[in-house]
């Protein structure tokens, strides 16, 4: 049991030794240990605000985000039904500028029509009359080869005029 139990004196210069120890790590160790564990406690408070301001602006980046979305979302439907309004716009114009259009050139054509049938007309006159005067001319030849059929025609010419 001896080597169980220790005597005083050993326990007397552990004790002197502990002292020593704790003064020397005292004067050279303790201060700079707090100071490290003091540093590191700010270092981790400074990062825990830093986290928390960080997680704040997150917080309001993301609303800023999703009203710049909500707002680019309402333009961008705002110039799609402009563009859709525009269109049809155009469209409707273009329908009826191409009925304007249609009417005019059926107008156009009417008038054309009915220029070329007058040109007709006049041209089937006019070979009608020359034709009318050639078959007088050979029905007037065909009577005036008679002498006396001329003094007849003649006469009642004549007596047409004097009536007039």
């Amino acid at each position: 049991m001896e080597l169980v139990t220790p005597s005083i004196g050993l326990v007397f210069w552990t004790v002197i030794a502990f002292v020593c120890l704790l003064i020397l790590l005292k004067k050279f160790a303790w201060k700079p240990i707090l100071t490290a564990i003091h540093d590191r406690e700010q270092s981790i408070d400074e990062a825990l605000n830093k986290a928390e301001l960080a997680k704040v602006e997150m917080a309001r980046l993301t609303t800023q985000n999703e009203e710049l979305l909500k707002s680019a979302r309402a333009e961008r439907d705002h110039i799609l039904k402009e563009a859709k309004t525009l269109k049809d716009s155009i469209i409707n114009e273009a329908k009826t500028q191409a009925h304007t259009e249609g009417a005019k050139l059926i107008e156009k054509a009417k008038i054309e029509i009915e220029n070329q049938k007058k040109a007709a007309l006049f041209e089937l006159k006019s070979q009608v009359s020359t034709l009318s005067i050639d078959i007088a001319e050979r029905v007037l030849r065909a009577q005036l080869e008679d002498k006396a059929k001329q003094e007849d025609l003649v006469a009642n010419l004549l007596k047409d005029v004097e009536l007039n």
